[in-house]
């Protein structure tokens, strides 16, 4: 099912700084929004493109939790990993990411849900990697679509 969302996300890669932006508006309260980024039953429907199956090896999202899991395409398997800093409910995840596939690279990523009145929710997401070549390498890697179309899904999943 693929419908037309109304909100466009927007990537934003910081000429001074080596991190990535990611804002994207929701028609869901961000408790429903907080929901659908955190339960490991609801990630695998949402989160990356249509064409990846997702599976989860453990996700225990909360202060001091870890996760991984992996995305399956075409018979190959792309493995992420992190580590949860900070959760608080409905409103930040602070967390490290790492895709196995570059050995010694990781991002700090911070997302904030706010509030925008009337059962809407923004999202913002900041990742912070260690180098600008780096960053460069984690918006060429297809990252900017995973994102879109697995925010797509994530509104088909919100208004069910």
């Amino acid at each position: 099912m693929t419908t037309a969302s109304t909100h466009e996300t927007q990537i934003t890669v910081d000429p001074d700084v080596p991190l990535v932006r990611i804002t994207r508006e929701f028609d869901a309260p961000r408790e429903k929004v907080f929901r659908a980024r955190t339960d490991p039953e609801l990630l695998p429907q949402w989160l990356g493109p249509r064409s990846h199956e997702m599976r989860i090896d453990h996700y225990d999202c909360r202060t001091g939790g870890s996760y991984r899991y992996l995305h399956i395409s075409d018979g190959a398997e792309f493995g992420f990993r992190g580590c949860f800093h900070e959760v608080r409910s409905a409103e930040l995840i602070v967390q490290t990411f790492t895709f196995e596939g570059v050995r010694d690279s990781v991002a700090l990523e911070r997302l904030v849900l706010d509030d925008l009145g009337g059962g809407r929710t923004r999202l913002t997401a900041t990742s912070l990697v260690e180098s600008f070549e780096a960053r460069d390498a984690f918006v060429a890697s297809g990252m900017e679509y995973g994102v879109r179309e697995g925010y797509e899904r994530l509104d088909e999943l919100l208004a069910s």
